[in-house]
């Protein structure tokens, strides 16, 4: 590598020699972007999922049943395995950062402020969402608003980056020239590490790899009737349920329930997942009357959108709103049993919401209201 710049500027003390590696070369750095690249690709277009989901209060199909418990895994999932690339990617161009002049033409400048937007933006990016893994924010602006417009930083940063470096990227995209001693050894390395990250981790949302899951956030089979819970009824003030409980459900008709009476309807019972954003999922049978069925005894209209409502004193998920292509859909319930045994107190006591290709936050616990908006 030309180590002429090193001697120059405020950097004089990089003499010839300061970074010795070969693999501080353009071919590694090529194929550890193309690596990083289809991740950032996969975690940015199942993130935006994510983000619909929740923002759109459900206006997305209701099918796959799966749907976002897939989209959503590959989004954690993609997310570590990033860590490990973008560790190694930095490696091997960080003597770049010692250039001197720091820029020496209009393209130059592009470059850099490409790769300036992209690197804050992906180590800002992965920092925020490995402690949201673990519900952990010790920052005082909103995680998921400042989540999402990260990633429109980084892929922007992306797209700037490609562009100013595009004739080296085609240059050393095949594999062709001498070969450097070890290259193939280094780059075998990182392939392993973000194995070891992936099988280690992914078990939380992928059953078969459920016994590697050694540092994944969460243990889906573990906690109270064998499903575990974010906010538990302590946290939401839920403990205490009423004995005058009563399900409202307003439509043209104001139709109020006890439990009793739900139970007595028609029950069903249906397998969905509790997939939540930190990116585990686990699947259980939920019993319970057909929300369809509870709004068409409220006079509901078909293609009216439904506001939920809980128990729950606080919090951002208090209320959520239910499409009617999720309100009446056939596996939609307010489940009453899980596992065939009433619901604990955390997971919802004395009913829930569950429904597929819904995020987990939206599975409104301790529902106490229906209402059509």
């Amino acid at each position: 590598m030309n180590t002429e710049f090193f001697r120059k500027g405020p950097f004089r003390l990089f003499q010839e020699g300061a970074f010795p590696s070969r693999l501080h070369e353009p071919r590694p750095a090529v194929v550890l972007g193309r690596w990083l690249g289809a991740a950032l690709v996969v975690c940015f277009v199942t993130g935006l999922i994510s983000h619909a989901l929740q923002e759109w209060g459900g206006r997305l199909p209701s099918r796959p049943v799966d749907g976002y418990r897939v989209t959503q895994g590959l989004h954690v999932i993609s997310g570590l395995a990033m860590i490990p690339l973008l560790g190694a990617k930095l490696w091997t161009v960080y003597p770049r950062l010692f250039e001197w002049p720091p820029i020496r033409s209009v393209l130059h400048a592009l470059e850099r402020l490409g790769i300036a937007l992209l690197v804050a933006a992906m180590l800002l990016e992965l920092f925020t969402g490995l402690l949201n893994t673990v519900q952990w924010y010790p920052w005082p602006f909103p995680f998921r608003e400042t989540h999402y417009w990260l990633a429109w930083t980084a892929v922007g940063g992306l797209l700037l980056h490609l562009g100013a470096k595009a004739p080296t990227i085609a240059e050393h995209w095949r594999r062709g020239g001498p070969e450097v001693p070890g290259r193939r050894g280094f780059l075998a390395a990182v392939t392993a590490s973000v194995g070891l990250v992936t099988v280690t981790t992914a078990g939380q949302t992928v059953p078969w790899l459920r016994h590697f899951d050694l540092f994944g956030a969460r243990r889906p089979d573990l906690g109270p009737q064998g499903l575990p819970v974010n906010r538990t009824a302590e946290q939401a003030g839920t403990v205490e349920i009423p004995q005058d409980w009563r399900l409202t459900v307003n439509g043209t008709n104001r139709v109020r329930l006890t439990l009793a009476q739900l139970e007595a309807m028609p029950q069903h019972t249906a397998r969905l997942p509790i997939a939540c954003v930190e990116g585990w999922s686990f699947s259980a049978e939920w019993t319970g009357v057909r929300l369809r069925d509870l709004l068409d005894l409220a006079g509901v209209p078909e293609d009216a959108t439904v506001k939920i409502t809980s128990l729950e004193r606080r919090g951002y998920f208090r209320t959520s709103e239910m499409a009617s292509s999720y309100a009446r859909d056939p596996l939609t319930l307010l489940a009453l049993r899980v596992n065939g045994e009433a619901l604990a107190p955390d997971h919802g006591y004395p009913a829930r919401i569950i429904a597929p290709n819904r995020p987990g936050v939206l599975q409104t616990k301790w529902v106490n209201r229906l209402e059509a908006l």
